[in-house]
């Protein structure tokens, strides 16, 4: 594994408000049935909320597109002695991935699908890899966010070891826009190195969210905002849904 991805991990975990995967977990136990243990976390990256759903008492399996981020998720879970699967997968493919009573798919990585035939196409495969009852819950940006909230959004950070810089700009598709990241994180030797990433994201109505959870087969959904009980408002800038097998 590459060592500066490594480095690079720590700096994504570095930025991410860690208090997210607290209310995530909250969320997620508040809307889970009881009686279902089996869980499948797509989109896991380095295994933080995998590792919080396992100590929660679930029978955790994480996917995840990248082979270095799962590589640190398994160190992760092996230094607080939980077991937990991590496998390199696509969402858009899940036919090899078993069966679950629990899908999860969160941190808004639905709107890094490229258009809404492939949002369909991920619900359609959660639908099928779930058992009888299943429940799905996944988290995406609410059009308040890439419309208002983020074009012209401008995050700097400088920390020892690392410096980044991030905006973001609306982009040509309705509801979508792009992030762009510049790491400069330092070597061995002292000097930096600088890398650039480049993030797209989109988002849709929510009518539109509701008629592909329809046609993936859903029976219904429950709708909420920012990881609380509530129905979103005007300003909400994270939408919840809970779906229904």
């Amino acid at each position: 594994m590459n060592k500066n991805y490594e480095k690079f991990a720590a700096v994504y975990d570095a930025i991410m408000d860690d208090s997210l995967y607290d209310k995530w977990t909250d969320f997620s136990l508040r809307h889970f049935p009881t009686d279902k243990k089996k869980l499948l976390e797509l989109a896991c990256g380095t295994g933080i909320q995998s590792v919080r759903f396992a100590k929660a008492g679930f029978d955790v399996t994480g996917l995840d597109l990248s082979e270095d981020m799962l590589e640190i998720a398994r160190k992760r879970a092996k230094a607080v002695s939980e077991a937990i699967e991590f496998k390199q997968g696509n969402m858009l493919d899940l036919s090899q991935a078993g069966k679950y009573d629990l899908v999860t798919c969160y941190s808004d990585s639905i709107c890094y699908m490229a258009d809404e035939v492939e949002v369909g196409d991920v619900f359609k495969q959660v639908y099928d890899c779930l058992n009888e009852d299943g429940v799905f819950i996944f988290d995406v940006h609410s059009t308040y966010q890439t419309d208002t909230v983020f074009p012209g959004y401008s995050y700097h950070e400088n920390a020892e070891k690392f410096a980044m810089v991030w905006d973001t700009y609306a982009d040509e598709a309705p509801h979508s826009v792009v992030h762009e990241l510049t790491f400069f994180l330092q070597d061995e030797d002292g000097r930096f190195t600088r890398y650039d990433e480049v993030h797209e994201e989109r988002t849709y109505e929510v009518l539109t969210y509701d008629i592909l959870l329809e046609q993936a087969g859903f029976k219904s959904f429950k709708l909420y905002a920012d990881f609380e009980d509530k129905k979103p408002r005007k300003k909400s800038n994270r939408w919840f849904f809970v779906c229904q097998k």
